[in-house]
């Protein structure tokens, strides 16, 4: 019998990477390749790369690299790059970095154990010519759900039949037919996964390119969202994340902007899972219908992801964004008023071009009014193709930094201060790790407003009697800079 072939992923980048990642994982194990974590015990290394700024480009970068040094010492045979940087890049990224053995775009993702296998055996595998997805699909988002022949990574697309979920609201899912589940290997036996929602995005922000390597918006079917959150629950996921880079836009291919706040409920209501969370929220395309869904449905998480990245209105313009700091505040009351304990995450971009002194002030004012619970805060540079790239007004480096390193300071004291806020919250927390060697005995969880990997975290005072995957209800006793420590109230009642 011969000897199986084995591969290793590395995934670099968001929760849609990694959700992409896990698709790719999937696809494999079905084709008889064995998964590795370790890539050093891997025949191929695959490195899902980050495209989207420079810093995380270097470490996509860095990551290829680390892995060619394997095949001096290690299993490792080859090295290929997917992903996202793969993706906008190809052909030049192949000549600048020839210790990848092959440069994989999203369309060779259907055919990616062919194309591994090809790599292996010494073949090449041409590196793909770069095009602006955005013209793949019609400019009509009404006209693009039937176009058919673009790939989706993440979007479940099979041609196998399987049964459409019979309780789905009358409308809720188009009128094609009816396609298989993805195949998926989950990356880690822990109690939260991502789903994605939608790929590629139609707005058309001066600073972001990811629209030009991800395509336009297209929704994946509510049909297809629910049975992979189903299949989730079967494999112990607790906690769903919806991901996307427009949650807000999501249905409105589908004929119904408003899709999400009838679909949300129906997530909720599957068995086994115990909270619903949508990230990647636009501001300027927040509407109260949703705002009341994502306040008020049982087992969805008042979380809001929302995109800010600055609150001056003639930075926001040029940004070809849309708000002000006043309009901003003001929906932040109206989330409050119908969820107090709301969390609130965002990020933001300092230095971009022609901002000015007055206009830095008027973030900080936001900031200072906003009670965020988690903020990101990034230093503007140019990205290659974007309009922003082509603006006058260009902040020289020392003052970039300097407003990074200021508004960075400013947004750790305020994130703690809001910490603060919470201690005395009853939290529902959802435990992830309980006395293990890993975490020297402690036992740490997720309440409603932190998202993994990036809002903190809740450190309970015990951990007898927690078991990972549990949701509970704690106190907050006190903090840690962002963390909550936390007392848990009732462990026996714990669902």
């Amino acid at each position: 019998m011969p000897e199986r072939r084995t591969v290793a992923l590395v995934t670099l980048g968001c929760a849609r990477n990694e959700v992409d990642s896990e698709e790719l994982a999937g696809r494999l194990e079905a084709d008889g390749w064995e998964l590795v974590e370790d890539a050093a015990h891997a025949d191929v290394a695959v490195v899902n790369t980050c495209g989207f700024v420079e810093a995380a480009k270097k470490d996509s970068v860095d990551a290829l690299l680390e892995a060619n040094d394997l095949k001096d010492h290690g299993k490792t045979q080859a090295v290929v790059a997917v992903g996202c940087m793969a993706e906008r890049y190809g052909k030049e990224l192949a000549g600048a970095l020839p210790e990848a053995d092959g440069v994989l775009g999203f369309d060779d993702y259907a055919d990616i154990s062919d194309r591994l296998q090809t790599i292996l055996n010494g073949g090449i595998h041409a590196s793909h010519t770069p095009r602006d997805r955005r013209k793949l699909l019609p400019i009509s988002p009404a006209e693009r759900q039937t176009a058919g022949g673009v790939a989706l990574p993440g979007h479940a697309q099979s041609a196998e039949p399987a049964p459409a979920p019979e309780d789905l609201p009358e409308g809720i899912a188009p009128a094609s037919g009816p396609r298989a589940p993805l195949r998926r290997r989950l990356g880690s036996a822990g109690p939260v996964a991502s789903v994605k929602l939608a790929s590629g995005c139609d707005r058309r922000c001066s600073f972001c390119a990811i629209p030009s390597f991800r395509g336009s918006f297209i929704s994946r079917r509510p049909s297809d969202v629910l049975q992979e959150t189903r299949w989730l629950a079967e494999q112990g996921v607790k906690e769903v994340m919806l991901v996307s880079e427009n949650n807000t836009s999501y249905g409105k291919d589908l004929g119904d902007i408003r899709l999400l706040e009838t679909l949300l409920p129906e997530l909720a209501d599957v068995d086994g899972i115990e909270r619903i969370r949508v990230s990647y929220l636009q501001p300027a395309e927040m509407r109260p219908g949703l705002i009341d869904v994502l306040t008020s449905t049982p087992k969805v998480a008042p979380y809001f992801d929302l995109s800010f990245q600055h609150s001056a209105p003639g930075v926001l313009r040029a940004m070809r964004r849309f708000g002000d700091t006043d309009r901003f505040l003001e929906l932040l009351d109206t989330i409050r008023s119908k969820a107090p304990q709301a969390g609130v995450r965002s990020n933001f971009i300092v230095g971009f071009p022609g901002e000015t002194e007055a206009d830095f002030a008027e973030l900080e004012r936001f900031l200072t009014g906003a009670r965020l619970d988690a903020i990101g805060v990034f230093g503007y540079s140019d990205e290659e193709g974007t309009e922003a790239e082509t603006y006058d007004g260009k902040l020289d480096q020392d003052t970039v930094d300097a407003r990074l390193a200021h508004l960075s300071q400013l947004a750790e004291e305020l994130t703690a201060q809001r910490a603060d806020e919470r201690v005395g919250e009853t939290l529902h927390v959802l435990v992830e790790s309980a006395g293990d060697d890993d975490s020297e005995g402690l036992a740490f969880g997720r309440a409603a407003h932190q998202a993994p990997e990036t809002d903190g975290q809740v450190i309970f005072t015990e951990s007898a009697g927690l078991v990972p995957g549990r949701m509970v209800e704690a106190k907050a006793v006190g903090t840690e800079g962002v963390d909550l420590v936390a007392e848990c109230i009732d462990v026996e009642a714990a669902r």
